[in-house]
C-alpha cells in the first residue's frame, strides 16, 4: 500500500508574552482574532494569576516562569513595567539563543539599554503601542536594535498589524510618538468630552451627546486614513462661507485650541524623555 508521507510544513510560530498587563492581552487578543497565531501557541508569564485568567479565557497557555516562556516560544514580547524589566532580562538572559526575536513594550527603555541587559548579538525591537489596541486599532511603532534585521521587522510588522496600524521608525521617534499617540488617547477624550457638552448646553441628552462626539471622532478619523487628505483639506470640505462651521472654526481659536493642543504633546513628549533618562 505504502503511499508517501506528506512532507512536514514549517513549526507554527509561538508568541511568548513575559508580563500579563492590559497591553499583553490587548496584542494577543489581537493576533489571536486576526488569525495570525493559534491561541494554543501562546504562552504567558506572570508572578500571580490575576492577568493569566484572561489569557486563559482567550484559550493560551500560561506560566509561573519566564525562563519557561523563553524556552517554549521564539518570538518574546516583554509587557512588564519599566522597572521590573531589568530584573526580568537578568533572569531570563541564560536561556536567550539565537533562535529567538526579543521585543519590548516597556516605555521608556531604550534599545541600547536592552541590548545591554542581554547576551551579545541578541535580536531586539522596541515597540511603543496605545491603548485602542484592545479594539485593534492601535497605533504602534517600531524600532529595532543593531542585530535585528529586515526579516524580523517584517514579521513583527505582519504580526502587529493584527492590532491596528504599524510603522518601523527610528528609535528618536518613539518618545514623540508617547504624547502623540500614547497620551493623545487622553488628549481626544478630553475634546471628545467638551464636544459633547457644547450639545449638552445646547439641550441634547448626555448620553446621546457623547455617543454621537465619539462616532464623529471615529468617522473623521476613518476619512482621513482611508482618503489620504491632509487634515487641512477635510476641515475646508466641511467649511462652507458664512455657514456654521467657520463660526466654531473662530470660536476655537479664539481659545487657543491648536496652541494648546501642540503645547499639550510637546509637554507629554518632554515628560516621556525626562522619565526614559531615569
Amino acid at each position: 500500500m505504502g503511499g508517501k508521507m506528506a512532507a512536514a510544513g514549517p513549526a507554527p510560530l509561538r508568541v511568548g508574552f513575559v508580563g500579563a498587563g492590559r497591553m499583553a492581552l490587548a496584542i494577543a487578543q489581537g493576533l489571536v482574532r486576526a488569525g495570525k497565531v493559534e491561541a494554543h501557541h501562546v504562552l504567558a508569564s506572570a508572578p500571580t494569576d490575576r492577568g493569566l485568567c484572561h489569557f486563559r479565557a482567550l484559550g493560551c497557555q500560561t506560566t509561573h516562569s519566564n525562563q519557561e516562556v523563553l524556552q517554549s516560544c521564539s518570538l518574546i514580547i516583554f509587557a512588564t513595567k519599566p522597572h521590573v524589566l531589568p530584573a526580568v532580562l537578568a533572569e531570563v538572559a541564560p536561556v536567550v539563543t539565537a533562535k529567538h526575536i526579543l521585543v519590548s513594550v516597556a516605555a521608556g527603555v531604550s534599545l541600547s539599554v536592552l541590548e545591554e541587559l542581554l547576551p551579545p548579538n541578541a535580536r531586539v525591537l522596541r515597540v511603543l503601542a496605545n491603548l485602542p489596541c484592545v479594539v485593534q486599532e492601535g497605533a504602534i511603532v517600531m524600532a529595532r536594535g543593531r542585530h535585528a534585521g529586515s526579516s524580523e521587522t517584517k514579521l513583527l510588522q505582519n504580526l502587529l498589524e493584527a492590532c491596528g496600524q504599524c510603522e518601523e521608525v527610528p528609535e528618536a521617534y518613539i518618545d514623540i510618538h508617547t504624547g502623540l499617540s500614547g497620551s493623545g488617547v487622553a488628549f481626544v477624550c478630553a475634546f471628545s468630552e467638551a464636544l459633547a457638552e457644547g450639545a449638552i448646553k445646547m439641550g441634547m441628552p448626555s448620553g446621546l451627546a457623547y455617543r454621537i462626539a465619539a462616532q464623529t471622532l471615529l468617522g473623521t478619523g476613518k476619512m482621513l486614513l482611508q482618503e489620504g487628505k491632509h487634515p487641512a483639506q477635510l476641515r475646508t470640505d466641511v467649511c462652507t462661507p458664512g455657514g456654521t462651521t467657520i463660526y466654531g472654526l473662530h470660536a476655537l481659536e479664539q481659545g487657543g485650541l491648536r496652541a494648546a493642543t501642540m503645547s499639550a504633546v510637546e509637554a507629554a513628549t518632554c515628560r516621556a524623555k525626562e522619565l526614559g533618562r531615569k
